[in-house]
């Protein structure tokens, strides 16, 4: 089939490439001028099945209201007279219940997991180099009380089959020997071996051009203008250059996904939200992570990408903003250097912003829309560079009309 793939991020790109192995006839449209230029650009760099699960959980609407009015929250509710903002919160809140939060996070994690598998398996047929570590993930907690949410995590990990150990101070550190030098409180961690880190921006562009040598086409400065429709079908993609006509369309369009697809009636509840990362190079080895930490205290998840350090985090929900305030970023970057003194010169650091796709309840869309040749990939939220190629996968089986891998019965 002749397959147009609108979005050359991690979830398009990842896509594109098994569509394209699957023997399709492959164009990417992409609104920038490489891809991985958006959300992918410079993201945590975590790859972790072991956390991916939902934001909208039981006691986080009280929690979201109570950091309102703290500056350097890792959750930030900017209220807008925008009723899309509105609908998307009181969806988020009715999914904050014990058993909503429940299935959602099952159903992330199943495909966290595959996702994993799946990436393990394209790097040893490839080859594909990202900056990539296999040195696990480990959460560290500040409180007694942050250390006690690690326990029922880990009860929740012990009913998923995920492989974890908690950890006593002590432990904590002899497996992460820079926090020795910290003088940040520490009563705990947890730590997930098998999660791993690397850098998506670079692995989106790697993966790209392995697609395109396999026969991908990537059209780039390709803003869609429209996706023209007709008796429930999709004919083509519009762009001020050119028109695209396909046999299925694949809207990979992370937050814009949402307004591409508002004229034809799909009305999908993805809202933008924004986090912060840095990113500087290691100065001292000794003295930085040596694959990746995530605080619990901050919400900030720090990871080493080769030879340079990686700290992201914040959630503000303020629309496509682009304001980078001087709260969020000094926050961050004291909480880094806190952690890890001397790593880097932190002074020197480049800053990014990113908008997030977040849907209110956790899991993506992945599958058929309601035109019998659009399908949609979207939706990931902060959990997009670890389902990426799972989703893809799974994308190119329902594509093909094949049984979904992960025996879903999901459109």
């Amino acid at each position: 089939m002749r397959i147009v793939v609108i979005g050359a991020g991690v979830i398009g790109v990842a896509s594109a490439w098994y569509l394209t192995a699957d023997g399709h006839e492959v164009t990417v449209v992409e609104a920038r001028e490489g891809a991985g230029l958006e959300t992918s650009f410079g993201n945590a760099g975590g790859v972790c099945p072991g956390f991916a699960g939902p934001w909208a959980a039981p006691g986080m609407p009280f929690k979201g209201l109570k950091w309102m009015f703290q500056p350097s929250a890792p959750l930030k509710i900017r209220p807008r007279f925008d009723a899309a903002q509105w609908a998307w919160l009181l969806r988020f809140v009715a999914n904050c219940t014990a058993g909503r939060f429940a299935a959602n996070k099952t159903s992330m994690q199943r495909i966290a997991h595959f996702s994993k598998a799946s990436l393990v398996q394209l790097r040893e047929e490839t080859g594909i180099e990202y900056d990539h570590g296999t040195g696990g993930v480990l959460q560290v907690f500040a409180t007694d009380e942050e250390a006690e949410g690690g326990r029922r995590a880990a009860r929740v990990l012990d009913g998923l089959g995920v492989e974890h150990r908690l950890l006593s101070p002590e432990e904590v550190r002899k497996i992460e020997p820079a926090l020795v030098r910290s003088s940040a409180p520490l009563s705990g961690g947890l730590q997930l071996p098998t999660d791993e880190v690397g850098d998506c921006h670079l692995f989106t562009q790697a993966l790209a051009r392995l697609a395109a040598e396999r026969g991908c086409r990537f059209v780039f400065n390709a803003p869609v203008t429209a996706v023209r429709a007709e008796s429930q079908r999709v004919e083509a993609v519009e762009t001020a250059q050119e028109s695209f006509k396909a046999d299925a369309v694949v809207v990979a369009a992370g937050p814009w996904a949402g307004k591409l697809l508002k004229p034809l009636g799909i009305n999908l509840p993805i809202y933008p939200v924004k986090g912060y990362s840095l990113t500087c190079d290691i100065e001292d080895f000794d003295a930085a992570p040596r694959s990746s930490v995530m605080d619990e205290h901050s919400k900030v998840m720090i990871c080493r990408l080769g030879s340079r350090l990686r700290a992201a985090g914040v959630a503000e929900l303020a629309g496509f903003d682009p304001a980078m305030p001087d709260a969020a970023l000094n926050g961050l970057r004291d909480r880094v250097a806190e952690l890890f003194p001397g790593a880097a010169n932190y002074a020197k650091a480049s800053y990014w912003h990113g908008f997030r796709p977040m849907t209110p309840g956790g899991p993506a869309h992945i599958g058929r829309s309601r035109y019998a040749n659009l399908f949609l990939n979207v939706g990931h939220g902060s959990n997009g560079w670890t389902q990426a190629c799972g989703a893809a996968r799974i994308l190119t089986e329902k594509i093909a009309g094949r049984p979904d891998p992960l025996g879903r019965r999901s459109a």
